[in-house]
């Protein structure tokens, strides 16, 4: 990378970073600090934990193709915007309806397709992935972080510090946008990423897409499913809120070892049975907090199997869609994948707080022992995706020469896929290692 895309690469990161955190703080902390709400009960605390996930489902297809309209930053803009001010009505909420609205509005934000594509716009080739793989390593970091500083902050600041915290940030991260990240030029590449309706519509029923959509939605109802009751649980075996770091920590390192030893396996050519003892390793941890007495030891168990195979799925799944979206739908088959994972956040959240008014916390560790179970056979019909790259380039306005460039480029050596807009005249391949760009610019002229 050079200076500039460094700089991009780093406030991009900064700024979903910054927004993720807002929404995971409240994770760990809020099924507690909620019944001091005068109108508490579980199933708004349910709705509150899980709401951003619906408006953020709803939304994440639309702001992406508003984005190509009205350009990258204008949406960015908005959405933060949007979610500073969600964020300032949930930190001035006298009642956990209040808050739930706010939760709504934060989820208003959905800006991650527009992120998405202007690092695309402001990156080189050459350089493209070290910009994602930086913006990637936020967001995994930032869930971790969310984990630990949630409950200290609560701790200091009440409830309402978390949301004006999160209000601050999104507004920090405005100034970056603007100041940091240059405004580019639409480019061919950064138009893959932006979802597209029509397309949508046909990787619905996509037949290896849909596993992983659905699994995506089961794997977060079922970490919501978790956090829903989990700090109640640490609070009963003795650890006050600000000193739940203390036992998170040790649990997310040691989750770090089971994640490398699944992913060595998918590297060795075994990733549809490391997906599986993912799905495994989640059911055994759920299936110890209601086999055993709650205690230090079988919660840290516990939470070790299931963010060891949490942790896999969620790095390998948008990897794995990445690979199989058919060329030019990338960013269609991406929108779709966060819609369904954010729908299982808002389902987890809804479904928790309802079990939890009229049974007990193991009725909800049980009925993510189920979704896991759920997620090991859906994943039963994935097939290996091979690894391919994506290039774009802008064929002739002439209606003739555009149709022989087309047929010409789909029989290069290395091109899996090809589609063309007829509008813009633009073309998407699939390729893999054996495709040489030399000879598609002797195609093009």
């Amino acid at each position: 990378m050079n200076a500039l895309e460094l700089r991009a690469a780093l406030a991009l990161a900064a700024v979903y970073m910054f927004r993720m955190l807002g929404l995971f703080m409240v994770l760990p902390v809020l099924a507690v600090t909620a019944t001091d709400f005068v109108d508490y009960s579980p199933i708004l605390v349910g709705v509150a934990i899980g709401a951003y996930g619906l408006m953020q489902a709803l939304l994440q297809i639309p702001m992406g193709s508003l984005s190509d309209k009205l350009g990258r930053k204008p949406v960015i803009l908005l959405g933060l915007s949007v979610f500073a001010v969600g964020s300032i009505v949930a930190a001035q909420a006298d009642t956990l309806f209040e808050l739930v609205i706010g939760r709504f509005l934060q989820g208003g934000g959905a800006v991650a397709s527009a992120i998405m594509a202007l690092a695309t716009d402001v990156s080189r080739e050459k350089s493209r992935s070290y910009v994602m793989a930086t913006i990637g390593i936020a967001i995994g970091f930032s869930f971790y972080l969310a984990v630990l500083i949630g409950p200290i902050i609560t701790a200091k600041f009440g409830l309402a510090g978390i949301f004006w915290l999160t209000a601050a940030t999104a507004l920090a991260s405005m100034p970056l946008i603007v100041f940091l990240v240059p405004t580019p030029v639409k480019t061919l590449a950064s138009i893959e990423l932006v979802p597209k309706k029509a397309s949508v519509k046909n990787l619905v029923t996509a037949s290896q897409i849909w596993r992983l959509n659905v699994n995506v939605m089961l794997l977060h109802l079922c970490i919501t499913l978790l956090f829903v009751p989990l700090p109640a649980v640490l609070k009963s075996i003795g650890f006050a809120l600000d000193a739940h770091w203390k036992i998170y920590l040790p649990i997310l390192l040691t989750a770090i070892v089971g994640l490398g030893v699944l992913m060595t396996l998918a590297r060795k050519g075994r990733e549809q049975l490391a997906i599986r003892l993912a799905c495994v390793l989640m059911a055994l941890g759920l299936l110890v907090l209601i086999a055993l007495p709650y205690g230090v030891v079988p919660v840290v168990l516990a939470a070790v199997l299931f963010f060891s195979g949490f942790n896999y799925l969620e790095a390998s799944f948008p990897t794995i869609v990445a690979r199989l979206a058919p060329a030019g739908e990338k960013g269609s088959a991406m929108g779709l994948y966060a819609s369904f994972q954010f729908m299982g956040a808002f389902l987890g959240g809804i479904i928790a707080g309802t079990i939890l008014t009229y049974m007990s916390t193991i009725w909800v560790f049980l009925c993510g022992v189920i979704l896991s179970i759920a997620m090991f056979w859906v994943s039963k019909g994935l097939r290996p995706a091979a690894k391919s790259s994506r290039v774009a380039y802008q064929l002739s306005s002439e209606l003739d020469t555009q149709k022989r460039q087309l047929v010409a480029l789909q029989q290069l050596e290395g091109v899996l896929e090809a589609t063309m807009s007829a509008k813009s005249g633009v073309v998407h391949l699939k390729i893999d290692a054996q495709f040489d760009p030399n000879a598609a610019g002797k195609v093009l002229g």
